[in-house]
């Protein structure tokens, strides 16, 4: 970023004789800039150099960071109170803190099917049942609701703005999301505050996936949905939810399931495809055809069973079988294999700001340099996240940090994305006689993460807040199970039938 213009220290109105900003001391400055927030800090360090040094000064930021973390010193570093104070933050989203809220949930054993982290609200799938666990009432008496309307099992579960659909938002909830749910009921249904508003039928089977993102089509969001039948169907979102206004479009070409759907991050109206048999399909979903085959403007194949597949601008990383290949949009030419995990792939995520894949494998995960591997058929990672029992079928990746987890291991770990290195393992399961059942679901926003596992007698939603946290330092995977020295631990029991 380029440095701000210098204030200028002289004017025609100083030496008219009246007071500006620049007139003011440091001291006096730092003394003003500490009623400030930190977004307003850093705009104000923005306008010139002068005011720059009054928003960087270590008085200002002495006095957040005792505020914020009262139990840790900061670093003796010559870059400042500041810098120490955003490596704590840095710290508190690659969960490095010891003390983080814990709240336990205690529900029927079955399996975690779904599980999603909207805000502060936990939303989870069993089977053909949904719930949602409103946090921010928790404390005050509890907010749990399920949500039974399929009659069948839940297959995807997806949250969009509401803002981009027909329901008519109040100004308070402007920001909100909505959720779409997916069922083997052969329905796709639009959920708010807990109550089903929408709900589209037309495939001739189980609808087995939903787009990651709304297309924008004709200047109305469309959903996505590919089924068992080996169609996409698209739905408009602001239809009343009868069949004939809501489906716009129904897009044949693939011979099985359709698995996944992802939309370009170019160009909204492309749209993705990949089915069961590992055959790759790029729809322009802008053909006005109500039944068309002939928008279908790209078409490849990549080896091995389907796994994930993410749009990252015009590239596209497909992860199945045991490599991770990335595909050219614009050209439908593979571009290179940007990883390999033998014996096979169970988990994928990427970070394409900072040129990183994770795969998740047997018993490890791996870190992969997209540049480093553009030139080379035979890709290696950067390094190895290992420690894991099992399989890595859960697997998230942002700036701060990368989580992994299985149904085998009763942790999960945090790792730095930049290095690899672990930052902390968490307890996602209490013990139980017989089998040690693992991760199950998991869900990561922020500074906060959510798991779910089940055993034979009970299933554990586990929700770990660490915006809170003020103790630095993490427990190893060694710690005795049993105990959770310096959380503050918070359970709830759903009445088991």
């Amino acid at each position: 970023m380029a440095e701000p213009p210098a204030f200028p220290l002289e004017s025609a109105a100083t030496t008219a004789g009246t007071t500006e900003i620049s007139d003011l001391d440091e001291d006096s400055l730092a003394h003003c800039a500490s009623y400030l927030s930190v977004q307003d800090l850093s705009n104000l360090a923005m306008t010139s150099k002068f005011l720059k040094t009054a928003a960087y000064s270590d008085s200002v930021w002495l006095c957040r960071f005792r505020e914020r973390w009262p139990l840790e010193i900061p670093s003796g570093s010559s870059s400042g109170v500041r810098a120490a104070y955003l490596d704590c933050h840095t710290a508190l989203h690659q969960f490095k803190f010891a003390d983080p809220l814990v709240q336990d949930f205690y529900m029927e054993a079955k399996p975690f099917d779904h599980l999603l982290l909207d805000k502060n609200d936990i939303i989870f799938s069993q089977g053909s049942m949904i719930s949602m666990m409103k946090m921010d009432n928790f404390l005050k008496g509890g907010s749990l609701f399920g949500m039974s309307d399929h009659n069948a099992r839940i297959t995807c579960m997806r949250l969009f703005p509401l803002n981009e659909t027909s329901l008519v938002p109040s100004e308070m909830e402007r920001e909100e999301n909505v959720l779409v749910t997916s069922s083997y009921d052969h329905s796709i249904r639009i959920w708010q505050k807990g109550t089903c508003q929408r709900c589209f039928r037309g495939h001739n089977g189980a609808v087995c996936t939903l787009s990651d993102k709304l297309l924008g089509y004709g200047g109305v969001k469309v959903l996505a949905s590919g089924g068992e039948d080996g169609t996409v169907r698209l739905w408009s979102l602001n239809s009343s939810g009868i069949r004939d206004q809501a489906l716009k479009a129904t897009l044949y070409g693939h011979q099985k399931p359709v698995t996944l759907i992802s939309v370009a991050g170019h160009k909204p109206s492309l749209l993705v495809t990949m089915s069961k048999d590992s055959k790759v399909r790029v729809w322009d979903t802008t053909t006005p055809s109500a039944i068309c085959s002939s928008c279908c403007v790209g078409v490849t194949s990549v080896p091995g069973a389907p796994v994930d597949m993410i749009c990252d601008e015009a590239l596209l990383y497909v992860a199945a079988g045991s490599s991770v290949v990335v595909v050219d949009l614009r050209t439908m030419q593979k571009v290179n294999t940007t990883a390999i995990c033998q014996p096979r792939l169970y988990s994928f995520a990427t970070m394409p700001s900072k040129s990183l894949v994770c795969t998740g494998g047997f018993g490890k995960a791996m870190l992969w340099d997209i540049r480093k591997n553009q030139q080379t058929s035979k890709p290696e990672p950067v390094t190895v996240l290992d420690d894991h029992r099992g399989s890595v079928t859960l697997l998230h990746m942002d700036p701060y940090k990368i989580v992994t987890g299985g149904p085998d291991d009763i942790y999960v770990y945090a790792w730095e994305t930049d290095t690899g290195r672990q930052t902390n393992s968490l307890l996602c399961n209490r013990p139980e006689p017989g089998k040690l059942m693992g991760c199950s679901a998991m869900a990561v926003n922020g500074c906060k993460i959510v798991t779910a596992s089940y055993g034979q007698i009970l299933g554990l939603v586990r929700f770990r807040d660490f915006s809170s946290a003020t103790r630095r330092g993490y427990r190893n995977t060694h710690e005795d199970i049993s105990k959770f020295g310096g959380t503050q631990i918070i359970q709830w029991f759903r009445g088991i039938r």
